[in-house]
């Protein structure tokens, strides 16, 4: 179900239309915040090279590490659905949850108490500012939908993500859904 606007928890599919944005092009982008400041997220699939080890060796673990968007990638972020493990914790919706003690955080993952169904790791963020995301929903950049996955949306396998998305969303889209990523492939 297309949503007209956007709030906390819900989803902003890329229009294929964003084709030449780098950062956003067949992004699904999870809404951390949105208020009239302005509106913060985490691209949900798109994997990074890295592991948390390879970022902070003294933790071991293969738990992947994504590109939540172009604004501060040289700093970690995370969301995940275990409050009651991570203390100072804040409350996304839907038992979705950002941040809280990233000292805990780490001994959770060395103890196996957490694992890659449990939380998902950023580096950056996607910003916008006061009416950015407003305008950009005008000129159908994107697609706004509420996240029917709920905390499950954390342990989702992103690898055709935006594609199930279109084909969810029908119509035109549906069509867009079997496009290749590259279109001078085509």
């Amino acid at each position: 179900m297309i949503l007209t606007k956007p709030k906390k928890g819900d989803l902003l599919i890329a229009e294929p239309s964003i084709i030449g944005d780098m950062s956003f092009n067949r992004s699904i982008v999870l809404l951390t915040d949105h208020s009239a400041e302005g509106s913060i997220g985490f691209i949900l699939n798109k994997p990074l090279e890295f592991t948390i080890s390879d970022l902070i060796p003294e933790i071991e673990t293969p738990i992947k590490v994504y590109n939540g968007g172009p604004v501060e990638q040289d700093n970690l972020y995370f969301i995940h659905k275990v409050p009651d493990l991570i203390p100072n914790s804040i409350e996304i919706s839907l038992g979705i949850f950002w941040g809280g003690d990233f000292s805990e955080v780490s001994k959770l993952i060395m103890e196996g108490k957490i694992s890659e169904k449990d939380i998902k790791f950023f580096l950056g963020y996607s910003g916008w500012e006061i009416n950015q995301l407003e305008e950009e929903l005008k000129s159908n950049a994107w697609v706004v939908t509420k996240n029917v996955h709920k905390k499950a949306i954390i342990e989702k396998d992103y690898q055709f993500f935006w594609k199930e998305k279109m084909v969810e969303l029908g119509g035109d889209y549906s069509i867009w859904s079997n496009a290749p990523e590259n279109p001078s492939y085509n």
